[in-house]
């Protein structure tokens, strides 16, 4: 039983944007990655919006920003609560990306696209698994097993791999590496066999890769002839994923002494860069055969660094001695450490740059990829102030205000809190005109004289007699009543510094860190050259597969269809005519798809499978037939006719709607199947549904206490010998023999193998 496959470019069809893909099987949705790029573009936003309410499970490939940018706004703004699936390390290096990417925006701007608390809300989201773990779907997704294969490239990189009721494999792999890297095994897609659909990548289906060797040469060249001319060095590098594979090569360079880098300083330069490390030290297992076998005998952690000082802001690494290396992010050089250091050292002959991956179309690593240096360059400017004068009083004074309207909201809910104590109080008149407001002790009933209540409701309060008692609500979470932290304060002398214990430089940096968290600021942006003298060099660090192999690969696995997505059009063009050739045209149909963004495409192996609805008019009147099989399908037959929404009157659709919005719906509808009037059915013949073996056959008349015996490969059978069943050529069971009590035995048997409709 096949199963009705289509597929969605939101992000990455026919083009060189990030990954994102909608990917339906039998009616459950998959978004296979959420990536965004790094312009955060709004129109990206705008389809993805259109699907948002069909996605079911989301499936995660790589901790990056082409990978996962999306995933914050996605649940945190579009308010998707879906399962999320991913290995443990894109799990952890997933959120070291987003902080670093969050926090390089806000340094330099007003970013309002997700907060940090949206990042930890929708990584709360994930499903953690380890390679090779396979998870069975549940409820809509009943009869799906999902599987992460390892993929390489970056650390927890996963190809996945997605099976429909033991018959359907889908494999989706893109940007995977085959090669064994310092700190990461090649992929394992070899170990796949012809799946039903492969779904991957053509951005290096042209591209010529240099062999590793030569780029360590061309590093170790560009860093050694700049350190020695007094000159330091920029390393674009990403925040938790390629920069490992770097960080973990530079070091190894530092500790040979005959490199002749020890004068020299090294640093690691980003938002995260301790957690980066101290995460990587914990998962190991994730990594190369080889890092394992040196922490087994050597009980020595690889990413212990000896060398590499981990930096988190512009003052620590200015503090660290010239000439130097520095490996900070962003590596598109859109914001971040880089994009600062860039703009510090460009205009200098003395220092150099390297890019260590291809950027995005329109940034500035892509830019100096193209163009290079010796140039002029217009850039913006961007940073975040501190506010002074007049800005910073007319802020005080907003907040002051902002406060003040706080405490009344405060206060009102006070006295709606506190209304039913209010009830006991009564209010006494004195001689002279004065009033004293008295709490009894115990309820004084009022007298009868007292103003009774007017208007035609009743009032809602209740009173009963009882002794006045104010409750007070506590306030709790999910783990109990909430823990006042300064009940628990311990205000002993031994533990509260006195003011004689602080120097005045201590005080001094006690009010400038004070001052740095309190003073408000905000951003300015201005135009202005920058003369590029430096050395700027392109040196592939990437860790994708190149296209030479890519081929080898896929025909070694032979996938019966192929959807190919990422990649500028010349490269689409020349995978999909490889890929025509493997994969080959028996049934006449298109088995190799390029689609665009927002096109959909059939992947689904069989042809002329359709899916309907069914009235539940319908569906009650079925008789069902178990066919025997290994899925246990359950087959009907059906008379009726296949309506769409618009002509059922019963259901309702807008009728504001446009054009444009009808046609899409229309795509998206799934026709209804109706039942017939039983004057309009002119019923069917009976049909048989499965295929009988004889030899499965015989045992049945075996268990039955039936003798048979094979002769010319027809089935003779019965105590006297006088019933045959044989194949005929068009593969029907044909029963022959004398009417009998054998016969009719025989028969039965035979018909309870087979689902009768």
């Amino acid at each position: 039983m096949t199963s009705i496959i289509r597929m969605t470019p939101v992000s990455g069809g026919g083009e060189e944007s990030p990954h994102c893909y909608l990917l339906d099987v039998d009616g459950f949705h998959f978004l296979l990655d959420c990536g965004w790029d790094s312009n955060f573009s709004m129109d990206f936003i705008k389809e993805l919006k259109k699907h948002v309410s069909k996605i079911d499970a989301i499936l995660l490939s790589y901790p990056d920003q082409l990978h996962l940018g999306a995933l914050p706004y996605l649940v945190g703004q579009l308010g998707v609560s879906c399962p999320i699936y991913a290995t443990v390390p894109v799990y952890k290096m997933g959120q070291m990306f987003l902080y670093d990417v969050y926090q390089a925006r806000h340094n330099i701007e007003e970013f309002y696209l997700y907060t940090l608390d949206e990042v930890d809300m929708a990584f709360e989201k994930i499903t953690q698994l380890k390679y090779n773990q396979s998870v069975s779907l549940k409820g809509k997704g009943q009869g799906i097993i999902i599987t992460p294969i390892p993929a390489g490239h970056m650390i927890g990189g996963t190809i996945w791999k997605i099976v429909k009721d033991g018959e359907e494999d889908i494999v989706y792999a893109v940007d995977f590496n085959h090669k064994k890297e310092r700190h990461l095994n090649g992929c394992e897609i070899d170990k796949l066999t012809r799946p039903s659909l492969l779904i991957t990548d053509a951005l290096n289906a042209t591209y010529a890769q240099a062999k590793r060797r030569q780029r360590d040469e061309q590093l170790m060249t560009n860093i050694l002839s700049t350190l020695r001319n007094n000159g330091n060095v920029l390393v674009c590098v990403d925040t938790a994923g390629r920069v490992l594979e770097l960080a973990h090569m530079v070091d190894q360079l530092w500790s040979n002494k005959d490199s002749g880098l020890l004068a020299y300083s090294l640093a690691l330069l980003n938002n995260v860069s301790y957690n980066v490390v101290e995460f990587a030290k914990s998962q190991i297992e994730w990594m190369s055969e080889k890092l394992m076998k040196v922490m087994g005998e050597r009980k020595s952690n690889p990413f212990q660094f000896r060398h590499l000082k981990l930096c988190h802001s512009m003052a620590e690494v200015n503090k660290v001695p010239a000439p130097k290396v520095v490996l900070a992010s962003l590596p598109d050089l859109e914001a971040g450490f880089a994009r600062e250091l860039f703009m510090a050292w460009c205009s200098n002959p003395k220092h150099s740059i390297i890019l260590t991956s291809r950027c995005g179309t329109g940034t500035l690593g892509d830019d100096l990829i193209k163009n290079g240096g010796d140039r002029v360059i217009s850039l913006d400017v961007k940073r975040r102030v501190k506010l002074t004068g007049d800005e910073l009083e007319k802020y005080r004074l907003q907040e002051r205000f902002r406060n003040k309207k706080a405490h009344s909201a405060m206060v009102v809910e006070a006295l709606d809190e506190s209304s039913d104590s209010d009830d006991d109080m009564e209010i006494i008149a004195r001689p002279g005109g004065t009033t004293k407001v008295v709490k009894h002790d115990i309820l004084v009933m009022k007298s009868e004289t007292a103003k009774k209540q007017t208007g035609f409701f009743k009032s809602n309060k209740s009173k009963y007699p009882m002794f006045p008692y104010h409750e007070e609500k506590i306030k709790y979470d999910d783990y109990g009543e909430l823990i006042r932290y300064e009940d628990f304060m311990d205000v002993s002398d031994n533990t509260a510094k006195s003011q004689e214990d602080y120097s005045p430089q201590q005080f001094q940096d006690i009010e400038e860190e004070q001052e740095t968290t309190e003073v408000p600021t905000k951003c300015v942006s201005s135009k202005q050259n920058f003369k590029v003298n430096c050395n700027i060099q392109y040196i592939d660090f990437e860790g994708r597969t190149d296209g030479e192999s890519i081929y080898k690969l896929l025909t070694a696995l032979r996938p019966h269809r192929v959807i190919l997505v990422r990649g500028n059009e010349s490269c689409l063009n020349a995978m999909a005519s490889f890929c025509r050739d493997i994969v080959g045209k028996n049934d006449g149909s298109e088995k190799v798809f390029t689609p665009k963004n927002g096109e959909t495409v059939d992947a689904t192996t069989e042809r002329f499978i359709y899916q309907v609805k069914l009235r539940d008019s319908l569906f009650s009147k079925l008789g069902f037939s178990k066919a025997k099989s290994s899925q246990e399908a359950w087959v009907a037959w059906i008379d009726g006719i296949i309506k769409m929404s618009d002509e059922i009157p019963d259901i309702v659709v807008n009728e504001g709607e446009n054009a444009e919005e009808k046609e899409e719906r229309l795509k998206a509808d799934v026709p209804v199947l109706e039942a017939m009037e039983d004057d309009e059915s002119s019923g069917h013949p009976t049909s048989f549904v499965n295929e009988v073996k004889l030899s499965d056959f015989k045992l049945v008349l075996t268990r039955n206490g039936i003798p048979s015996e094979f002769q010319q490969g027809n089935l003779t059978c019965g105590h006297s010998g006088n019933v045959l069943l044989r194949r005929h050529e068009s593969g029907r069971v044909m029963l022959e023999g004398c009417l009998s009590d054998d016969y009719y035995l025989i028969r039965n048997l035979l018909y309870q193998q087979y689902a009768i409709v």
